[in-house]
């Protein structure tokens, strides 16, 4: 453990509050949540209870490795955020760019291939079965700039 506190620290591109608990610190990158922040956590041998700022270079290193390569850790499959891809076929754990690039790849897919849901995001509706009758009528006004709150 290194003597001096680290206010910000800088993980897979994402700057992470140090005066916050390590396991809640981790859940600021992009693709991963309280549960797999936790179960890394543990892989590392980690305390979730200390502070970010107070982790080592060494843990830091090793928390980066288990994100990158969970399945070398004995992460089981079901536990990752991109099981079976479409394109690859792999399951793995996609973080930060490759997550947000993934997301974008399977919208732009189910638009070209014609599907209810790609044809949804189209429209730009709801696409999860959500009821549209009366509820997100926000900012839907045509022929308004910025919607209908704009021109209060």
């Amino acid at each position: 453990m290194t003597s001096e506190f680290q206010h910000i620290l800088r993980v897979l591109n994402t700057n992470i509050e140090g005066k916050r608990k390590s396991m809640f610190a981790m859940t600021k990158i992009i693709g991963i949540g309280k549960r797999f922040s936790n179960l890394i956590c543990k892989k590392a041998e980690v305390d979730v209870d200390r502070r970010a700022g107070t982790l080592s270079n060494e843990e830091i290193e090793k928390l980066v490795a288990i994100i990158n390569n969970p399945k070398q850790f004995k992460v089981p499959d079901w536990f990752v955020n991109r099981q079976r891809d479409f394109v690859t076929g792999k399951t793995s754990q996609c973080v930060i760019n490759v997550l947000i690039g993934a997301v974008r790849g399977d919208i732009e897919r189910m638009k070209k291939i014609r599907v209810h849901r790609g044809i949804r995001h189209y429209w730009g509706h709801r696409v999860r079965g959500q009821h549209t009758k009366t509820t997100g009528r926000k900012g839907k006004v045509p022929g308004m700039p910025g919607g209908a709150n704009a021109a209060k």
